[in-house]
């Protein structure tokens, strides 16, 4: 993650610095990595739902050990002025996503800036530069790193806190972005459900019919290698067809999978099996910002004991669905419709025996009107909305 120059801020009319105290630094290590990952808390700090990530996996997310670095190049830089960090912002190319759609895309991500409209100019020319040095014809984002990362600019429901996974936001992002040339291109949507929900009338006679076919189970410990497997191959036939998907890669879905065996317990899974082969999974992750928000980033001295005192005995009362589909052969029918319904349903007992008492699905594309219709079904509402961005360079 470097860039051979550092620049300061240019006037629209010429090459008379528009800032003198302003620079965009490329990221490498030292002092500006740290002020990169250590940003977003001084901007938010007077945020009162921010939830301040863990610094020890933001580490780990922007370093070579994150797999998505195996397939994807990533620059990224600070602006400072006089000194003091007032922006960041990242550029990727992802060979993945060029192999699949062959469409000279590239990215932004991990944005964030104080409310100044050179800030983010500064921010924005530079890495479409880097972009366009790299062949793209188009940018959009943004992806923290990936599609199956972080992704989206929180446009609605900047009043909540983030979930686990899930971004956030200062209000005056859109127009700043909106300023340097971008529109909205694809909108997710992230629905609010209380575990207390009632069944949809008709699920009972619905699922009776199916009963003979369909066979729902929670994921296995002794075989978790294989659940494994399984809930990636439904995940990336259901998905195929979604809008920018790209598939995880091994390496990328086995770091995932640690995270399952660490995070969630088995019976937050569900995989439906229709005439005994896998159709549908459907997992849910507790919502570990619930379990960080006031260690200010940091495990020692003693946020690692709150930390797993709060996952292991206390429980967390909120949680995310992350992972959720039912195979292509199944969209459009209405066996797929009582297969999610049903795997929804199964997993309400269990979240609720360990306390959780509300779940975000997210994120959801908007015209995906069949889950969005699923999901209302049972009381759940569209909360929050996330935009990406797109923009021709």
């Amino acid at each position: 993650m470097t860039m051979s120059m550092r620049k300061t801020a240019k006037s629209a009319a010429g090459d008379r610095p528009a800032d003198s105290g302003l620079e965009i630094l490329p990221v490498a290590g030292g002092l500006e990595r740290r002020q990169f990952l250590r940003f977003p808390s001084k901007l938010y700090a007077d945020d009162p739902v921010w939830v301040p990530p863990l610094l020890l996996e933001r580490e780990e997310h922007f370093s070579k050990r994150n797999p998505y670095f195996q397939h994807a190049d990533v620059k990224a830089w600070l602006v400072r002025r006089e000194g003091r960090p007032v922006g960041r912002i990242s550029a990727q190319v992802d060979r993945l996503h060029l192999e699949r759609y062959n469409d000279a895309t590239g990215f932004f991500g991990l944005l964030e800036a104080e409310d100044d409209p050179q800030v983010f100019r500064l921010l924005f020319e530079t890495a479409e530069q880097w972009l366009r040095e790299q062949g793209m014809r188009r940018v959009r984002g943004p992806f923290n790193l990936s599609i199956n990362e972080e992704c989206g600019l929180l446009v609605d429901g900047l009043d909540t806190p983030p979930v686990v996974m899930m971004g956030h936001a200062r209000p005056w992002y859109p127009e700043r972005v909106e300023a340097q040339g971008y529109s909205g291109v694809q909108d997710l949507l992230a629905y609010h459900i209380h575990t207390d929900f009632s069944a949809p009338p008709g699920l009972d006679r619905l699922a009776a019919r199916v009963a003979s076919r369909v066979r729902l189970r929670p994921m296995s410990r002794k075989d978790f290698r294989r659940d494994l497997d399984i809930i990636k191959d439904i995940f990336e036939d259901a998905w195929a067809q979604n809008w920018g998907f790209i598939p995880f890669t091994d390496e990328e879905f086995a770091t995932l999978g640690k995270n399952l065996k660490f995070l969630v317990p088995p019976e937050f899974v569900r995989i439906a099996e229709v005439d005994g082969e896998p159709a549908g999974m459907m997992v849910v992750f507790p919502n570990l910002n619930e379990a960080i928000r006031d260690l200010n980033g940091r495990l020692l001295p003693l946020g690692w004991l709150k930390l797993m005192w709060r996952l292991k005995v206390r429980g967390l009362k909120s949680g995310r669905v992350p992972l959720m589909g039912v195979r292509r052969r199944f969209h459009n029918s209405r066996l797929g419709a009582v297969l999610a319904l049903m795997m929804i349903t199964s997993l309400q007992p269990e979240v609720r025996k360990r306390g959780m008492r509300e779940v975000e699905m997210s994120w959801i594309l908007e015209n995906n009107k069949g889950m969005c219709n699923i999901i209302e079904s049972l009381g759940g509402r569209a909360y929050k909305r996330y935009r990406i961005y797109q923009k021709n360079l």
